[in-house]
């Protein structure tokens, strides 16, 4: 009996082998170079993932972005928006955006000023190829309040993100834009266009220089002067001011280096002293720290000229 087994076992085993039904036999080890090409080419596709997905939020922005109807408009700026916090963790997102800046047709700053930020014309020019041509006049819906302040944080993000949209943003004139912004809008776009107006100025001497001979930091100075005006804007224009006078004071030959003098003048002693003291608070603060402390010292700004 147990030759009988035997040998049915063996045959058994045979069988398995020859049909190949039985265990498999166990895979070679991976090569190190094969590892480092597999490696490699997983990264290969990662970041042509997420250039794909990059090309495509901008495209697709800035497409809604140059409609003609505000509510178009106002929905691809909203896009871009959370596009850009959206990749404000990723250096690799970061980087691919810093590229893609560098392509025309996925610039943000010249959309935002050629629509949103497009100054209106007081007397449009109509001609007579208009009226009697056989082509309809173009019509443009104008800016809303919250177009126009999504667009500034848009421009703000934009120039945070990559140094070089502050100077393409130079060309259009964008301090000229942004002082008649903080000086004619509401509240709502007046906030924005001071967050906006430091993503400008840093790091950027031409932007500098048009800020000093539009005479912006008169503007700032007469909103957070004006009792009548929204709180929270004269406090807005205490932060600016605290973040403006400490950026100056830690750079060398910047062209706003008189802004001490210019705001002791508008401002008075007291308080011209009291901004440049308060803007050398919390250097080492980690950021949620450092918001904290600038609010606290720009009330403290409003609150002296009040006394």
């Amino acid at each position: 009996m147990s030759r009988m087994k035997e040998a049915e076992g063996s045959s058994a085993r045979r069988e398995e082998a020859e049909s190949g039904s039985g265990p498999p036999p166990p895979h070679p080890p991976i090569a190190p170079a094969d590892e480092a090409a597999v490696g490699e080419l997983v990264s290969a596709m990662n970041r042509r993932r997420l250039y794909r997905d990059v090309t495509l939020a901008l495209r697709s922005g800035l497409r809604d972005a140059m409609a003609d109807f505000s509510f178009l408009r106002t929905r691809g700026l909203r896009n871009l928006l959370k596009f850009f916090r959206s990749i404000a963790g990723s250096d690799e997102s970061i980087r691919l955006f810093r590229h893609s800046q560098t392509i025309p047709e996925f610039r943000v700053v010249p959309v935002l000023f050629q629509n949103s930020l497009q100054q209106s014309k007081d007397n449009p020019v109509v001609s007579l190829s208009h009226i009697f041509g056989v082509e309809p006049m173009k019509i443009v819906s104008p800016a809303t309040d919250s177009e126009v302040a999504i667009a500034l944080r848009v421009l703000e993000g934009c120039c945070l993100l990559h140094s070089g949209s502050a100077a393409l943003a130079h060309k259009h004139k964008a301090i000229e834009v942004l002082t008649n912004i903080l000086s004619t809008r509401g509240t709502i776009e007046q906030g924005a266009c001071l967050d906006a107006l430091i993503s400008l100025l840093l790091d950027s001497s031409s932007n500098q220089m048009d800020f000093r001979e539009c005479h912006a930091i008169e503007k700032v100075t007469e909103l957070i002067k004006d009792e009548q005006a929204d709180e929270n804007i004269r406090l807005k224009c205490g932060e600016f001011l605290l973040l403006l006078v400490g950026y100056v004071n830690q750079t060398d030959n910047s062209p706003l280096a008189n802004i001490h003098d210019e705001m002791r003048r508008s401002l008075g002693e007291k308080c011209a002293s009291l901004i440049w003291a308060a803007s050398q608070f919390g250097s080492t603060l980690d950021p949620e720290q450092r918001q904290t402390a600038l609010h606290i010292q720009a009330r403290r700004v409003v609150e002296s000229l009040e006394l």
